[in-house]
Parts: structure tokens; sequence; C-alpha cells
């Protein structure tokens, strides 16, 4: 019996060698494989985009530094997501050579929660959450306050449009990221639910006692919307929240 090249192996007709081995470069395995990250590419994965980045915000929340979170659905369904947190880093990475502002956004697997003093506590994708939006996005810009500057930088479907540049001057602390959903990956729709963010963030807020989290709609400048959550008893305040639902709706029954 003929022995099989280690570099070829015919399997049902078909060639598996080392040829067939592919390397993806960058963020192209996200948008390749968009399932992988954020389970759909459906209604669902769509939301998920602006949990993630929202995620970012509570990090800080739990880091003690964040105590508001402000979510605004723009016209054409364009997310804005502020927090006045400390900001992302905008000092050059020591090992990367660029901003970590643009290694947070543009490298998979970095970020300030593998250990180390960045974060002791964390959710969402850790160290992947932020390249994977800006990888799943049309057009993301991430605007960063560290207190004496405004720094702005900008991609497109995880390419690098533009460098980090000063925008202006400002003693404000915090991150803005701004994004559209890629209609070449969410092909199902791009349109966000406002209820489906408006239960997420309010359990965020019930989760993490004191931090307020504003969420608007403006896509229907006759009709604007808006939630401010704001828990100050955390989980004591979900009950209470459970139980006054629980009469509404048995009062609802009994009409």
């Amino acid at each position: 019996m003929d022995s099989l090249d280690n570099n070829e192996i015919n399997q049902s007709g078909g060639k598996y060698g080392a040829g067939e081995i592919q390397v993806l470069e960058g963020l192209e395995a996200v948008r390749k494989r968009p399932g992988m990250y954020i389970g759909t590419t459906g209604p669902r994965g769509l939301h998920h985009l602006v949990y993630e980045i929202v995620d970012n915000g509570i990090d800080e929340a739990l880091a003690g530094f964040c105590s508001k979170i402000e979510v605004d659905i723009l016209p054409g369904d364009i997310i804005r997501v502020k927090d006045n947190g400390r900001g992302i880093p905008v000092g050059i990475h020591p090992t990367a050579g660029i901003p970590a502002v643009t290694v947070v956004f543009t490298v998979l697997h970095a970020g300030g929660k593998f250990g180390g003093s960045g974060y002791k506590v964390s959710g969402g994708l850790h160290g992947v959450g932020a390249s994977v939006v800006n990888a799943l996005s049309e057009w993301l810009e991430v605007e960063v306050c560290d207190g004496k500057k405004v720094y702005k930088q900008k991609f497109a479907r995880g390419n690098i449009v533009t460098d980090l540049e000063v925008v202006g001057e400002s003693t404000e602390k915090g991150t803005t990221i701004t994004f559209k959903a890629d209609p070449e990956i969410f092909k199902e729709t791009t349109v966000y639910d406002y209820e489906v963010l408006q239960t997420r963030l309010r359990e965020q807020a019930f989760l993490n006692a004191g931090v307020r989290i504003v969420l608007r709609d403006t896509r229907n400048a006759d009709e604007p919307r808006e939630d401010d959550f704001h828990y100050s008893g955390g989980i004591k305040s979900f009950v209470e929240y459970i139980h006054k639902s629980a009469d509404f709706r048995f009062c609802t029954m009994m009409l």
C-alpha cells in the first residue's frame, strides 16, 4: 500500500494539504466567520454589537472609574456609545509600536482583561469585543478624552482609515464610539429594536448598582424616545421592579 504524502491527503477525491490551510490576516477571520464571535448575523448578533461596546463602559464602572453610559440610536441606525471612564489609553503600545487604542480596535485578543492591573472583573468577549465590532461595522469612529486632549481615529470594516489624531482639548475623560453595522455582514437587517436594547440596558443597570445608563432613540425626529436607568439598590431594586411589574400584570388581567 502506498504511503500518503504528509502534505497531501486525498479524502473523498479532494486534496487536503498544506496549501489548503488558510492564514487570515488581521480581522479578516472575524468577517469570514462572524458567527464564531457573535453567534449569528441575524438581529440577535446585530444587537450584540451594542452590548460589547457597552460592556467596555461597564468594565470601567466595575473598576470604579465610570458612573454614566449613554447609548444613542441615531438616524440611519447608527449607534453611539459614550462613557465617562478613564478613556482608552492613547499612548504607544510597547510591543505593537502603535497607539494602544488602535491596537484595541484592530488586534484580536488585545485589551486590559487578561491579567495585570487593567481589570479585576470584566464582562463581554474578553479582549475581542471592540475589534470584533470594528470588523463587522461598515465604519467606526472612536473618540477619547484623557482630561487634556481629545483624540480621534476612524476605521472601515476593521481597517484603519485615519491615524489617531488630536482634534481638540477637554478637561473631561471618557470614550465615545460611533459605528454603523455592515450590511454586507448583517444581510437580514441593520435596524435596531429599541425594546431589545431597552431590556438589556435595564438589566445592566440593575446588575451594576449606581451606574446610570441612558438610552435614546432619535431615528424618528417627531417621536424621540429616552430611558434613564439608574438603580442604587442593584438586585434589590430588580426584585422590587419585578414585583411591581407582576402586580401591574395581575391588575391588568383582572380588568
